[in-house]
């Protein structure tokens, strides 16, 4: 269980000032100067020994993505963008990150940007975060007052500025290249890769996106040391994470613990257990609702980290944790989910903008039992030509609720199908 001197977001709960001189009282902005003064590469390689890995679903090593960046700035500025479209159903770490904890964002874009030569960042914010925009931006203006952002960004010498962009609420845009085309002022679509946003990015140049919680722990690294940080949680899966934990608990709550911490221990000591006991969990979505559900049988023994979950076919993503207790109509929960990715679907990609809408409809049936046995695997058939065939992966977050249904739960749909042809037949 992760120690209270080791907590990075020591205001998660807002119950201290959010403001700058809250800030500062808890570590933040201390001696910025200094941390810049070791150099571009020096951060670089710092976040790097760190074992620092992304926070937004992906897991990619932060380091190393910063590492692509061009190391000459020629005609192209480069930018940072910072992903705070938070629209993952079952999470809701990064907003409040920016409800509470904003200077730690400000002061991060500050430290990542100059690592990768950028004197910009953009923080594209979902549009129904409408304080925490505002907070954010009060953070902004304070940090300008202050001297800590501008063209002498906490007297370094770096220019540099931050601007707060409001989306419109689409789950794409949380897709970096299709939040790019957003920022851009078009339509939010993703982008073939490559090429890559280091290479071109945000208005042609080399860009780098990064989630809000990957950004905002890094002054709390470099201040503290690479070798701090990779003490905690375990091999390739380092330091402290946002957990939010929702649905069937007797108390919903965001909390940071070590990675790797076992699931049931997080559940039963900071969300007060499952709603009815242990014994009463049926299963639960680890990672944000485009992660494949595990069953109670699993949940026993899993860890919260990259690897272990992987290893059991679903993952970590946004650790977004969503619980469904024995009254839970598991069903009907992943038929929810699939017209949610239908409704989200840009429609670019053929097998997602068709293969959405025919997963929803086929739950929706299966919801009833109005199948036949052998559709079972034909869904599953059809998740399978959708997955990995998109430019972007809301396919595969499309796909993969449904497959852990189908993997963990098969005779509750053989059930209604034999439950549906039980009533069909009693009425011929």
């Amino acid at each position: 269980m992760l120690q209270d001197k080791d907590r990075i977001f020591t205001n998660i709960y807002g119950w201290g000032d959010a403001g700058l001189g809250g800030a500062k009282s808890r570590g933040d902005w201390d001696n910025t100067k200094a941390i810049l003064a070791r150099g571009h590469d020096d951060i670089i390689e710092e976040i790097k020994a760190s074992g620092l890995r992304g926070r937004g679903g992906a897991g990619f090593p932060t380091g190393l993505k910063w590492s692509f960046m061009p190391k000459e700035v020629g005609a192209r500025p480069h930018y940072l963008v910072v992903n705070a479209d938070e629209s993952e159903p079952g999470t809701c770490k990064d907003r409040d990150i920016l409800r509470h904890e904003p200077h730690k964002l400000v002061e991060g874009c500050v430290v990542a940007g100059f690592a990768m030569r950028a004197h910009k960042a953009y923080i594209y914010i979902r549009g129904e975060f409408v304080n925490e925009a505002k907070a954010l931006q009060k953070a902004i203006d304070e940090a300008y007052d202050a001297g800590l952002l501008g063209p002498d960004a906490a007297g370094s010498g770096w220019a540099f500025d931050v601007y707060v962009h409001r989306g419109a609420g689409a789950y794409i845009c949380g897709e970096e290249t299709a939040l790019l085309e957003s920022l851009e002022g078009r339509k939010g679509q993703p982008r073939l890769k490559p090429p890559f946003p280091a290479g071109v990015g945000l208005y042609g140049c080399p860009t780098t996106i990064n989630n809000v919680e990957s950004i905002a722990v890094t002054p709390t690294i470099m201040r503290r040391g690479a070798s701090w940080f990779s003490g905690l949680g375990k091999e390739n899966n380092t330091g402290t994470k946002l957990f939010c934990i929702s649905g069937h608990v007797n108390k919903p709550c965001n909390v940071e613990e070590e990675m790797g911490i076992p699931l049931k221990e997080l559940i039963e000591k900071h969300a007060g257990g499952v709603r009815g006991g242990w014994d009463n969990l049926l299963a639960i979505i680890p990672g944000g609702s485009s992660t494949p559900l595990m069953s109670r049988e699993v949940c026993d023994t899993m860890t919260m980290d990259f690897d272990a979950l992987r290893a059991a076919g679903t993952g970590l993503g946004t650790a977004g944790i969503i619980v469904m207790d024995k009254s839970t109509d598991i069903v009907r929960a992943i038929a929810r989910l699939s017209y949610f990715y239908k409704h989200e679907s840009c429609g670019q990609c053929t097998p997602c903008r068709e293969g959405t809408g025919w997963m929803w409809r086929m739950m929706d049936r299966m919801v009833r039992g109005e199948a036949e046995p052998h559709e079972i695997d034909t869904l599953y058939q059809v998740t399978k030509q959708v997955e990995g065939h998109t430019i972007c992966a809301l396919g595969d977050a499309a796909a993969w609720p449904i497959q852990g249904l189908i993997k963990h739960f098969r005779p509750e749909l053989e059930r209604r199908i034999a439950v549906h042809q039980a009533v069909v037949n009693a009425a011929e």
